[in-house]
């Protein structure tokens, strides 16, 4: 990363690195093909040309071909996601995890957006997941802060104050 700041290249660079980690998350056969220890490293090099050919930078493309040159290409999914973490806290951006029932619509998530900046000062990108079992609300994760308003929460919740009723019936 330093090196990308001291070129002034750091914005390439982190297009580069989120195009890798993206891959590799979208690509198991790509993520086996990497760390597999019987597949030599000239052709890993060889793939890897033709994979991103013409969609990385001159100094993104040396940095893939020293980390496979030196055996770490096992790891190369950890580096660019690490890359990107290191990006975004070095240019303070927080990434909201929001979670709900049904796909949030466009004016909803951007009201939310406004709200989370507004209370943390700082840029925040939005990663939005879709998951029917909290039946409705939201949760948002935001780093170790977590704010759950799910329907889910709250039945349990309702379930536990049930379970804890001293009330007996005497008939």
């Amino acid at each position: 990363m330093v090196l990308a700041i001291e070129q002034n290249l750091l914005e390439q660079a982190y297009a580069d690195m989120k195009l890798i980690d993206d891959t590799c998350d979208q690509t198991k056969e790509l993520q086996l093909l990497l760390k597999s220890p019987v597949v030599k490293a000239d052709k890993k090099e060889a793939i890897m040309k033709a994979v991103f050919k013409g969609k990385l930078s001159a100094i993104t493309e040396q940095f893939v071909q020293l980390i496979i040159r030196h055996r770490r290409e096992n790891i190369l999914h950890e580096i660019s996601d690490s890359f990107v973490k290191q990006y975004q806290a070095y240019k303070k951006i927080d990434v909201a995890e929001i979670i709900s029932a049904i796909p949030l619509k466009a004016d909803i998530k951007a009201n939310l957006v406004a709200q989370l900046k507004k209370q943390s000062g700082r840029e925040v990108l939005v990663k939005e997941i879709v998951d029917p079992a909290i039946i409705g609300g939201l949760v948002v994760r935001i780093g170790d802060k977590q704010y759950d308003g799910s329907i889910a929460r709250k039945l349990n919740d309702l379930k536990k104050d049930f379970s804890k009723n001293p009330y007996v019936p005497s008939f």
